[in-house]
């Protein structure tokens, strides 16, 4: 197994910075690192955005650490919107006082996780150490990016951290579930990856004809448990036709 390290750490600006992002676009930028308090900014920042509809905005797009922000120049300028965006930024964050929270299956080890035996030995425990501390850890979905539903997830157990692969796959099956330097994912579609594969699940966090359409939004918080091989297949199916399969436990 061929690793390379992975950068992370607090680093948290003590006021956003903006960039331009091309002529249609800017980002507001809170940090550099992967950072929960930072990504709760960042996703403050995004509802702000929502609830004060401020003019010229088409669209906004939620990463670990900074908020893209897509306008149209005709109705604003950019030194307004740079203006709006980061009086709004400045304003406190407020409490999750409601969290949305999905328990989701997942199949690990054999074909359906092919690195697991890999992480237990990169880290000198056993795969079952491996499964009951992915399993025993709550995340939070910090962005959805790269491709559709693919959810970023923050509070991975530190103990089974690990370097993201030098030399990426060029294929890993839909619904994988991996881990790369210190997060963690839920994969829905067949995709290149450099990230170690653990298991695999048969929700899937998009569906092109079920409402939602996407399944889960930064802010969530995701669960995973462990299910037999056995069992996937009639999950899968069920997904396949709509279902949620993952179970909704609070919000």
């Amino acid at each position: 197994m061929v690793l390379r390290p992975e950068l992370s750490g607090p680093s948290m600006t003590a006021s956003p910075r903006i960039l331009p992002s091309g002529d249609t676009a800017l980002t507001v930028e809170f940090g550099s690192s992967i950072d929960p308090d930072i990504n709760r900014r960042v996703l403050a920042l995004d509802r702000n955005v929502a609830s004060e509809a401020v003019t010229g905005v088409t669209e906004t797009v939620p990463t670990y650490r900074s908020l893209l922000v897509h306008y149209d120049p005709l109705q604003i300028g950019y030194a307004e919107l740079s203006d709006k965006l980061l009086a709004l930024a400045q304003l406190p964050v407020p409490p999750e006082t409601s969290i949305r929270r999905w328990r989701v299956p997942v199949v690990y080890g054999g074909d359906d996780g092919i690195d697991l035996d890999d992480v237990a030995r990169a880290h000198n425990i056993s795969t079952s150490e491996v499964i009951a501390k992915h399993t025993g850890s709550e995340y939070r979905v910090a962005m959805i990016g790269f491709t559709p539903g693919f959810a970023y997830l923050s509070g991975l157990d530190p103990s089974i951290a690990t370097p993201r692969r030098e030399s990426p796959r060029t294929y890993t099956p839909p619904g994988t579930i991996s881990i790369g330097g210190v997060q963690g994912c839920v994969q829905c579609l067949a995709a290149p990856s450099g990230w170690h594969l653990l298991g695999r699940t048969p929700v899937r966090t998009f569906h092109p004809h079920r409402d939602p359409v996407f399944l889960m939004e930064p802010g969530d918080a995701v669960i995973f448990h462990a299910i037999a091989a056995n069992e996937f297949a009639a999950l899968d199916r069920a997904a396949e036709r709509g279902e949620t399969v993952a179970e909704l436990i609070s919000s």
